[in-house]
């Protein structure tokens, strides 16, 4: 799947961005190893189409208008996306410059398809052990996300882990072979569901007696060691 953003070239900065998100313009920069870091914008809507199919690990050819120069075409990938606080809409972007020729890692989310059995006909649960793994691949080859089956779990003893995973060509995963993805398990019996609605009482008496064990010593209590009277160290020391 291969993606275009248009962008330009930015001059504005500082507080002057504020003015320029009111109009629907997102500030970004570019940059990557050997690649001199760039200001640029984008149409907000168009990035926010572009970001719903390409996410974090998909390739998108940003091509850059700068009106003192000619155009440029970089391939990038979706590095850093800082949101509002209070609205949670884009405010600035971090766009990373890859090379095509060298194999490079990201995070991919799964998505999880079809149903189990064991969940519908033997009441299980379905438990994700992850839902994202991370992967190693030339950028061409990126996918945009993993698909898990999960229809072949119609018992309890079956299970899916990293080395079922069917992969894109060209594409690593890099977790252990043996890390569990997905697993269906049997439903709480109707005990357990008892105990962990049971709250737990707690006993005045027991919480009386760790308070006076912790409780300190009273001042007037502590045994304090008499000082001698001067007048009898005199004396004691003149009847030599």
């Amino acid at each position: 799947m291969e993606l275009e953003l248009k962008a330009q070239v930015r001059d504005t900065l500082g507080r002057k961005l504020k003015s320029l998100r009111e109009k629907g313009i997102i500030p970004a920069v570019v940059y990557g190893p050997g690649h001199k870091s760039t200001s640029i914008q984008v149409n907000y809507e168009e990035f926010k189409k572009i970001f719903e199919k390409a996410g974090e690990s998909t390739l998108i050819k940003l091509k850059i208008q700068n009106p003192n120069s000619k155009d440029e075409i970089k391939n990038v990938l979706i590095h850093e996306i800082a949101t509002d606080p209070v609205s949670d809409k884009f405010i600035h972007i971090d766009f990373y410059q890859v090379r095509m020729d060298k194999a490079i890692t990201a995070e991919v989310p799964l998505v999880f398809e079809g149903e189990a059995p064991a969940v519908k006909t033997l009441d299980g649960v379905l438990l994700k052990n992850i839902t994202e793994v991370e992967i190693e691949a030339l950028p061409k080859d990126l996918p945009h996300e993993i698909k898990v089956d999960i229809s072949g779990l119609d018992n309890f003893d079956k299970h899916i882990r990293i080395k079922d995973l069917k992969l894109p060509p060209g594409v690593k995963i890099l977790a252990e072979r043996g890390e569990m993805v997905v697993s269906v398990i049997p439903p709480r019996t109707e005990e357990e569901l008892k105990v962990l609605e049971e709250k737990p009482e707690e006993k005045i008496e027991e919480v009386e007696v760790v308070a006076e064990k912790e409780a300190p010593t009273p001042a007037e209590e502590e045994v304090k060691v008499p000082t001698p009277d001067k007048d009898q160290e005199v004396g004691r020391g003149s009847s030599k």
